[in-house]
């Protein structure tokens, strides 16, 4: 008893029907891929370019990459400051010739589903040490846009209590004023 002819034919091209699918499917997520690649290298590229603007001191390529609503929190526990407030933070360090030195060492990328917005964090070389930095950018006009972006010291874990003794006098009046 095997099976009839015409129940073979149809196994036979359905079997075909979802090799030929799957071959489509995988050969359309190629430029998906090359293209999600290249976007990611933009990305890398304008961060590196904010970074090295930092440390040029070239002010106005370093705030033209933030967007106008753009944040900026830094290490401090008062730094939180919107663009604005960030360029006259940051003016006088560039007026001196250099403001900071920051050089990726390790950075991870992300997109939306639609593609208009990416978070990243990186690990980064700074006169500080190793310190991370997270952000966001947006496309505004078809161009990325620093939105967001947070600066933070890495503190090894062995060491934590040591640190927190040092700064535990001037945030324990932080804390108080923020009740």
């Amino acid at each position: 008893s095997g099976t009839p002819p015409e129940e073979g034919k149809y196994e036979e091209t359905m079997k075909k029907l979802t090799i030929l699918f799957l071959a489509t499917l995988v050969f359309s997520c190629k430029p998906c891929e090359e293209k999600l690649q290249s976007e990611k290298q933009n990305i890398t590229t304008i961060l590196d370019n904010w970074h090295k603007a930092a440390a040029v001191a070239n002010y106005e390529a370093y705030f033209e990459a933030m967007s106008d609503e753009s944040i900026y929190i830094g290490t401090d526990a008062t730094e939180n400051w919107n663009k604005k407030q960030f360029q006259d933070f940051a003016k006088p360090y560039f007026d001196k010739g250099k403001a900071w030195n920051f050089k990726a060492i390790e950075r991870n990328i992300y997109f939306s589903e639609n593609g208009k917005t990416v978070w990243f964090d990186e690990l980064l070389s700074t006169q500080m040490k190793i310190c991370r930095g997270s952000g966001v950018l947006v496309q505004e006009n078809g161009q990325w846009k620093i939105k967001h972006y947070v600066l933070s010291m890495t503190v090894p874990n062995d060491n934590m209590d040591e640190v927190v003794k040092i700064k535990s006098a001037l945030e324990d009046k932080i804390l108080s004023e923020k009740k």
